[in-house]
């Protein structure tokens, strides 16, 4: 399922966020793909080292820690620190699938990508082309959101990002392993969770369909959650 999650970062962030990138070195985008990926990635990208991106990326975290449907949408368990890349001069990124297994950045531990996000830095009529691409038994998805927004999306799918023909594309990306691993479960409690959120306006909290709902939400959680 694809999730659209608008104003994760607020305009004043987004343009702190690119006003500081301006006086940074961007390398190339395929120091940090597989090999397969490196065929048809064509970007640039912040150091993955480098302070300000793990700056930029802590705001990111923060933000989407404190985002209600984010959290409804990817039942998070680990969070990969997130990454910058530009795409300008007909720079793309072909069709591809994400890695299974990543390393956190710094340390010894993996994870499974389950989920694949990207929130757009650059406003949509700032530059031409860029669509983000994401096929899945539905077709295909152009994208291409405010400065702010997120999507999110299974790491399982193909996906490309068009070539950027004018202009210059700024994004952060990053990857989640969620506690529910299949996604047609994490959708239901999704669906469930954003029900429950209505009725409880509605009835309010201590409503006896709302406790009912709410107990099978987190007794199915129970049973499908790997910690």
């Amino acid at each position: 399922m694809i999730h659209h999650i608008p104003n994760v970062l607020s305009k004043e962030q987004v343009l702190y966020f690119r006003n500081t990138m301006q006086s940074t070195e961007w390398i190339s985008g395929q120091y940090t793909t597989g090999s397969l990926s490196a065929n048809v990635k064509k970007n640039q990208q912040l150091p993955e080292n480098h302070p300000l991106t793990q700056q930029l990326g802590n705001i990111i975290l923060d933000a989407i820690g404190q985002n209600a449907q984010f959290l409804s949408a990817a039942l998070p368990l680990e969070i990969l620190p997130p990454y910058f890349n530009r795409y300008e001069n007909n720079q793309s990124f072909g069709f591809h699938v994400d890695n299974a297994i990543r390393n956190i950045r710094g340390t010894q531990q993996r994870i499974r990508t389950d989920l694949s996000c990207t929130v757009f830095l650059s406003e949509p009529d700032e530059y031409q082309g860029g669509e983000l691409v994401i096929e899945d038994t539905y077709g295909y998805h152009e994208i291409k959101l405010p400065a702010g927004d997120l999507i999110l999306y299974p790491s399982t799918s193909l996906h490309e990002v068009t070539a950027v023909t004018q202009g210059a594309r700024i994004a952060s990306f990053f990857w989640l392993q969620s506690m529910i691993r299949d996604d047609a479960n994490r959708h239901m409690l999704f669906n469930l969770d954003q029900s429950i959120q209505n009725l409880r306006i509605e009835l309010g909290d201590m409503h006896a369909e709302v406790v009912k709902l709410t107990s099978l939400y987190h007794n199915l959680i129970r049973k499908w959650a790997e910690l």
